[in-house]
Formats: C-alpha cells, structure tokens, sequence
C-alpha cells in the first residue's frame, strides 16, 4: 500500500487521482478530516484506509509491514500565520516523527518542502544542499520548511530512499477550500466572473513595474507526474526544486485566464496588504537542472497550456480532478 498525507487537500488529493489512474488503488490517506470543505477533493476516488492525522504515525508503527511508500504531502501552508508554534507542531516535529519512523522501518519517504524557504532569492534558487543552510524565509512558513530541510541532511540516519521537493507556486484543480492561499488563477476566475475585471497587487519595488513581479507558476498535474516518478526510481536521494523553470508575471497569468473564458482583459492594481508586502518574493525560478539529471524528462505544461486546461476542464463548472 502507498501512503498519501494531506490527501484530502490541493496536491495530495490530485496525487491520489494519479495513483488511481496509474492503477494504485490500495492508498492510506492520512488528513484532518474534520475540514468539511476539503472532502470534495475525495469524490470518486479510491482508497483503502483513511487515517486521522492524529493518529498517523502510530498507525505508521503498527502497519508498517504493508507500507510500501509514504509521500508525506500534508502541512499547513498558511504563509500569513504567524504563530510560530502552529509550524513548528505541524510542520517541524510532525515530519521529524514521520521521518523516523520510514528509518526506522526501511520506508522510502517523500515529503514536501517548498519554494518559500529560498525567501527573496539572494542565494539564487538553485536546490543545492550546501546554499539550505544560508537561506532566510520571509515567513514563519518558510522557516518551518527550511528548518525541517537543514534537520534532514544533517541526519546519520536517513530512509533508505528519501526526497524533499521544494515546490513552487503550484496551482490547478482541487484548491477550491484554499481561500486566500488559493492560486492567483483561481481567484482571477472568479473575480472575472463576479464582476467581469481582476484585482492584482501593486508593485512596491521600484524595480517591477504592476503586474511585473515574476512567479515561477508549476501545474499540479506536473507536480504529481514528478511524484509518480519518484514511486518508481527510490535513488539519488536528496531535496530538489519543483517548477516549472520559467518564471512568468501575473499579467501573463490574468491574461490567460481572460483567454480561458473567452473575455477581454480588465485588470486593475490595489495595494499588497501590509501584513505581507515585507514578506512578498517579487522573483522566483526554479533551477530544474537537478531533477533532470536523475533522468526526469518529462516536459512542463506552459503556463498557457496549464491555464487552459485548468481554466475550461474544471473552474468552468466546478471539476475535481
């Protein structure tokens, strides 16, 4: 059986539906249940088990006999919480403890990081262990991410097969719980439809003009193929950028979603809200060199090829994938 964390939520509930068509139907999934908007995600999909997050890494000791992979998608992910101690709980220790439980019973592990931890990118964002150390989130999201990287590559004792993927500005099908943390695409769609115009943030560095700052933009349907990959190649271990590789603006992204529906654009610039324009990344672009290396060659969907698929096969009538 394969082990899917957050399964319920955006990504892992999409990692499921490829699981599912790849022929994987015996699939423990691991959430909190109790989030009644999440469930949605879960229609139509197959699985065996469904473990409450709680009571995860228990159940992770007592059955580890029938596990045969763990993807440990599940974190909080809210960049605009600021309670440290939340992070720390669900993101930091819950993954250590996950961490050695696959060591300690041969469990080959993939979890996720994120692109938050490169913060303004003044090291680059190339997924190079020995830059991990120097980076400095803008948030304590990042930090909880980050911190949890600089504990794994320290480790003596590391799963036999193990990878962390830093994933960028993911978007696509089954983020519709996600409210504010929700892709831009998402809530240009239905700003396009509620009043026919879209807001975007002002620029508030003098060296991007509105509408300019520049987003690595990834597919999720690309995000789970590298996923499946990894089920299948258990070697060359270690933490890796997951982008697209191109960095495009949020007026390429607004643009296309007016495409999408068929609509001329109308776009108009309010101002980044103070709790985040301090912590706002105005550039990033994932290195890909890496994961290409281990001999992925699959290409990326073009942030015009993703829109529009996500745009017309499920915002417009409310899909799951």
């Amino acid at each position: 059986m394969i082990v899917v964390t957050g399964a319920a939520g955006f990504i892992g509930s999409c990692l499921v539906s490829k699981l599912n068509q790849e022929g994987f139907l015996d699939i423990v999934i691991v959430d909190d249940f109790s989030d009644e908007s999440k469930m949605k995600n879960l229609e139509g999909k197959t699985y065996s088990k469904q473990v409450d997050r709680n009571h995860f890494v228990q159940w992770l000791k007592d059955n580890q006999r029938f596990v045969q992979f763990v993807f440990h998608i599940g974190a909080r992910t809210d960049t605009t919480e600021f309670n440290k101690e939340i992070f720390d709980k669900l993101n930091l220790n819950y993954t250590k403890d996950v961490w050695n439980v696959c060591v300690e019973f041969g469990l080959p592990l993939v979890y996720a990081s994120s692109a938050a931890t490169y913060g303004l990118g003044e090291f680059g964002y190339e997924d190079n262990h020995e830059v991990i150390e120097k980076l400095k989130p803008l948030n304590p999201y990042g930090d909880s991410k980050n911190e949890f990287d600089k504990w794994a590559i320290k480790q003596e004792r590391k799963p036999y097969f193990w990878v962390g993927l830093k994933f960028f500005n993911v978007y696509g099908p089954n983020e519709y719980h996600k409210g504010r943390m929700a892709s831009v695409i998402m809530h240009a769609y239905n700003q396009i439809q509620e009043k026919g115009e879209v807001k975007l943030f002002r620029s508030h560095n003098p060296k991007y003009k509105d509408g300019e700052q520049l987003r690595d933009f990834v597919y999720v349907k690309d995000v789970v193929e590298v996923c499946y990959f990894l089920l299948h190649h258990r070697k060359d271990s270690g933490i890796y950028n997951l982008g697209s590789g191109k960095a495009r603006t949020f007026l390429d992204l607004v643009n296309n979603t007016f495409v999408g529906v068929n609509k001329q654009p109308k776009i108009n610039f309010i101002d980044t809200p103070i709790d985040i324009r301090d912590k706002y990344q105005y550039f990033t672009e994932a290195n890909m060199t890496k994961l290409k290396s281990i001999g992925y060659d699959k290409p990326f969907h073009s942030l015009e090829e993703g829109v529009e698929d996500y745009v017309k096969n499920y915002l417009v009538g409310n899909k799951y994938y």
